[in-house]
């Protein structure tokens, strides 16, 4: 196996390059700088896996996501390819025994994360290696300008010291101008060839939808549309309940995201995959190794933060190049709320400055300690123990670990759960009877979906908010119930953990962090601003609109957006008298909502809505009791 065909035949079992990958493989072989941008699905992994096995020597990869790491390993492995990833919470003489396996083990691939990469134990070993290439994924990390900046990323240099001779490649799946010249010059590319596929995707509609009921469009779109699609939510409460709601609709659906255990998670995808689960209502912690071609829909049910995030979750609609579409789905209170969650609740320097103090005394660590301890952390009661905006502390704890000022890691599988076992109606007799259980266990059914179908994570600190009522007798509560046989009750004190990677020196800490803080905060203001104004342009085809923002400028109209449809629509003449003759012979069958009349005609809401009007002015129909139209 001497070429790339052959290295790609062999293991991947395909006999064709996709678009731009055999171009940057072969830079790569020349032992040339390149940055590969090639959108979500276009094979990013293929472009620096083949070149390193094609050469001696292992290749070591920088990635921000353990997740993915995980992923590109296994898939690896089961190649019966050598790889490994030093992943968090590997002992350090587990870890020495394992850079030595990369000296010495004949290993093609070591996953690092940036964070990994600054320990001394691997960069002084990192020496010895025969490395062919460094690949730099997610690229777009870097830059202070991207939709995930990690100021680590900023350190991956140390591996241009270590080995000045070794091509560098990075990739990213999307990534706007002004990112990608930011991220030549912080991994001093020398003379890179940059390879830019065209974002550009003929069989992709993008459709921005302005809607009063998304519940109902929801619906509407997937009876139009079928096949297998995602419903994008913005967090997991609504994941579990919109599931919940097309499952009582007759939609085969499952939800996804981060607070579902491992093994769930893979069942639910493989059932998914294997089309026995038609709907994934998802959060955007489904998208690490998502390649299902078919996906005829992808509807973000939610605007999301970022055109970034937007295009790459979109961008997993009609991989097999047929027909598909790309749904937002907008109501007028949407942009209001895109601004609370994401705006509204970024951290100011003082808030950091707070936070990271107030971390400290809870902790009790002393100024100039505390340099690499670890200890056990539940957020929400830190909250109240200080009375902190939770959303607010949150983002700005998440700062501090992208800043490595700490590692917070969050222990999505040790948190209290519960799952009733018995039926609702049971359970609800029982509370009928026993009215000391009655106003706790009410206050948790009303705040989490699916709790009768399977094991639920509940926030206690959030239930004893809402019901003024302490943790410790929500605890005895649902011990009792627990005796009683009518449910599982897991209860665990702490749902994260904090490590401090420097010592504790308050604002001299803070201080030296200030400025990223300020470009991050600049930067997710601007990308909100940037969504807002897609889904609010109307003036533009949204595939341009799109194209615009990563830097395509010579440009033309899709054909299939939401734009380019209603202009087509307009630029035709309508035939008003048609347009009634339709609805009087839908009419003159059963009397019909107005729902109903636009799920059966072939109009625009807009202009089935107007002629409705006028005949029931005209008293040609009229409205009955039941809310439907009628002939008179």
């Amino acid at each position: 196996m001497n070429t790339p065909l052959q290295i790609l035949q062999h293991y991947w079992k395909h006999t064709s390059f996709k678009p731009l990958q055999e171009e940057i493989i072969n830079h790569i072989l020349k032992g040339e700088d390149t940055f590969a941008l090639l959108p979500t699905g276009g094979g990013k992994s293929i472009c620096f896996q083949i070149p390193a096995l094609l050469k001696d020597g292992i290749c070591i990869v920088i990635s921000p996501l353990i997740a993915l790491m995980e992923d590109q390993v296994k898939n690896l492995q089961q190649k019966s390819i050598k790889a490994i990833a030093l992943t968090s919470g590997i002992k350090y003489s587990e870890l020495d025994t394992l850079l030595d396996n990369c000296i010495y083990g004949n290993y093609k691939f070591l996953y690092l994360s940036p964070e990994r990469l600054q320990q001394n134990i691997v960069q002084e070993r990192l020496k010895k290696m025969n490395i062919n290439l460094i690949a730099i994924d997610e690229a777009h990390c870097i830059s202070q300008w991207g939709s995930d900046f990690r100021p680590s990323y900023k350190k991956i240099e140390i591996l241009r010291k270590i080995h000045p001779s070794i091509p560098m490649i990075a990739l990213t799946a999307s990534a706007t101008t002004e990112v990608v010249e930011d991220i030549i010059t912080e991994l001093d590319l020398f003379q890179p060839k940059i390879c830019k596929q065209s974002f550009f995707r003929s069989n992709l509609g993008y459709r921005v939808e302005n809607v009063l009921d998304k519940n109902y469009k929801l619906i509407q779109i997937l009876s139009t549309y079928p096949g297998t699609s995602i419903v994008y939510v913005r967090n997991r409460k609504s994941a579990v309940e919109l599931s919940d709601f097309l499952n009582a609709n007759g939609y085969n659906a499952t939800y996804y995201h981060g607070g579902v255990d491992s093994e769930k998670k893979t069942k639910r995808f493989n059932q998914w995959l294997q089309e026995d689960i038609r709907v994934m209502v998802a959060t955007s912690a489904f998208g690490m190794g998502i390649d299902k071609p078919n996906v005829r829909t992808v509807i973000h049910y939610t605007i999301p933060e970022s055109i970034e995030s937007y295009f790459q979750e979109a961008g997993r609609a009609g991989r097999d190049g047929k027909k598909s579409f790309a749904f937002l789905l907008k109501s007028k209170n949407d942009n209001q709320q895109l601004n609370d969650q994401f705006i509204k609740v970024l951290p100011d320097i003082s808030m950091v400055k707070l936070v990271y103090r107030k971390l400290c005394n809870y902790f009790r660590i002393s100024y100039g300690e505390g340099e690499q301890s670890i200890h056990d952390f539940e957020f929400n009661t830190f909250c109240k123990t200080y009375n902190l905006n939770t959303l607010k502390t949150y983002n700005t704890i998440q700062f501090l670990d992208r800043c490595g000022v700490i590692r917070f890691t969050q222990r999505f599988t040790k948190k209290s759960s519960i799952h009733i076992t018995t039926t609702g109606n049971q359970f609800l007799d029982f509370l009928e009877n026993n009215k000391e259980y009655e106003l706790i266990a009410k206050a948790i059914l009303r705040t989490y979906g699916g709790i009768f179908d399977e094991e639920v994570e509940i926030n206690l600190p959030l239930i004893a908010s809402k019901i003024n009522i302490s943790e410790s007798k929500i605890i005895t509560v649902l011990n009792a119930l627990k005796e009683s046989e009518l449910l599982e009750f897991t209860y665990n004190i702490a749902d994260a953990e904090i490590i401090f990677l420097t010592p504790r020196e308050d604002d001299h800490t803070i201080n030296r962090i200030k400025h990223h803080l300020i470009k991050q905060n600049t930067s997710k203001i601007k990308k909100i601003e940037a969504i807002i104004k897609f889904t609010e342009n109307n003036q533009v085809c949204k595939s341009r609109q799109l194209l615009h923002y990563f830097g395509e400028k010579k440009t033309e109209d899709c054909g299939v957006c939401s734009f380019c449809i209603t202009n087509k629509i307009n630029s035709t003449p309508i035939d008003l008298n048609k347009v009634q003759s339709d609805i009087l012979t839908l009419l003159a069958i059963k009397n019909l909502s107005s729902r109903d009349l636009l799920a059966q005609l072939p109009y625009s809401e807009k202009l089935v809505l107007k002629v409705l009007r006028e005949m029931n002015t005209h008293q040609l129909i009229k409205i009955n009791p039941d809310n439907n139209y009628q002939l008179v």
